[in-house]
């Protein structure tokens, strides 16, 4: 069963609701034993990166986190989920993220306009099991200031151009990542989100 892991602001319904779609059970995960019981997590990220550290601490979730991880479980963290792997952000240097991978999470500087919101292509940069079956520069669903830049660009695994080159996509192993929200982007998303199931 797939838990949806809830740090105390997350879009948790948008998600369960595509999931459900797809005729997937799914829970939530609020606390350190729910984990256990939990064959896929998705960690369906929105708000502020230092909340969001603070909410899984609140709920010890933020250990049992790790360790599930570090044991290289089928995890897919959107947005927020996946700014979370990583040890530090610029939107609060104060608190220390999963640091699962080596990199930053930086604030756009070249755009025009912050948050990057709406509809852009994701370019793949290799091949992906969660891109199985997307056509290439598929349009998928932003709302975000802050991307993660990998300090490995072999866990890269698709691009999107807003003013620059950032990272839309990670792959590691069975853990994935989506700087865009699957759950907003039509039968592009459903489709990432049925391959994450097969994972």
């Amino acid at each position: 069963m797939i838990g949806l892991l809830d740090y105390g602001s997350s879009n948790l319904r948008s998600v369960e609701k595509a999931l459900r779609h797809l005729g997937v059970d799914c829970f939530v995960v609020a606390a350190p034993g729910d984990l256990e019981r939990a064959n896929r997590l998705v960690f369906p990220g929105q708000g502020h990166f230092g909340q969001m550290i603070q909410g899984l601490k609140a709920r010890g979730l933020l250990e049992s986190l790790r360790r599930y991880l570090q044991a290289d479980r089928p995890y897919l963290g959107i947005c927020l989920g996946m700014q979370a792997l990583f040890g530090r952000s610029e939107e609060d240097a104060t608190v220390e993220g999963l640091g699962l991978l080596e990199g930053a999470v930086r604030r756009f500087r070249i755009p025009p306009k912050v948050p990057h919101m709406g509809w852009n292509q994701v370019r793949r940069t290799r091949r992906s099991w969660l891109l199985d079956g997307v056509p290439d520069d598929a349009f998928a669903y932003f709302v975000h200031s802050y991307y993660v830049a990998p300090q490995d660009p072999q866990v890269v695994s698709a691009t999107t151009e807003y003013g620059e080159t950032f990272c839309s996509m990670l792959e590691v192993r069975r853990i994935f990542a989506t700087q865009f929200h699957p759950e907003k982007s039509g039968d592009v998303g459903l489709r990432i989100l049925k391959n994450f199931i097969q994972v």
